[in-house]
């Protein structure tokens, strides 16, 4: 017998990834003017998806992922005095962070027991000294 999708999934795309917040939706969202956002996808801090239109023509839809990576730009730079370059700069060494940490996951689900419990120990004495 085979499987049938859930009757709400829509896609198999991850509602957190789905683009379906308007530019100006999201500007009234974070207090911005909506130049404000074209401004960041122009200098590539965001890439929000787009309707129908190809080369870029369609509207821009934002997706929540999109809506807290925005919340962080702006942290950063209303809150902490960053700059769009030191922005830029920080959320590529957190993308590579993340991305690291995929791989210590992976890694652990591979170990043994006991070994996998010592690695972890050490991982978390390694990121409790860094706070």
């Amino acid at each position: 017998m085979t499987e049938r999708p859930h009757p709400h999934k829509i896609s198999s795309m991850d509602d957190h990834e789905r683009p379906i917040y308007m530019i100006s939706i999201v500007a009234e969202m974070l207090e911005v003017h909506p130049q404000t956002l074209r401004t960041y996808e122009r200098e590539g801090l965001i890439s929000p998806g787009r309707t129908g239109g190809t080369q870029g023509s369609g509207q821009r839809l934002y997706s929540r992922a999109d809506v807290e990576r925005l919340g962080l730009i702006l942290d950063l730079t209303r809150n902490m005095g960053v700059n769009r370059a030191g922005v830029d700069i920080i959320l590529r060494m957190r993308a590579r962070l993340e991305g690291l940490l995929a791989e210590v996951e992976q890694m652990l689900l591979q170990m043994d027991g006991s070994l996998r419990d010592e690695f972890q120990e050490k991982i978390r004495s390694i990121l409790e000294e860094e706070q």
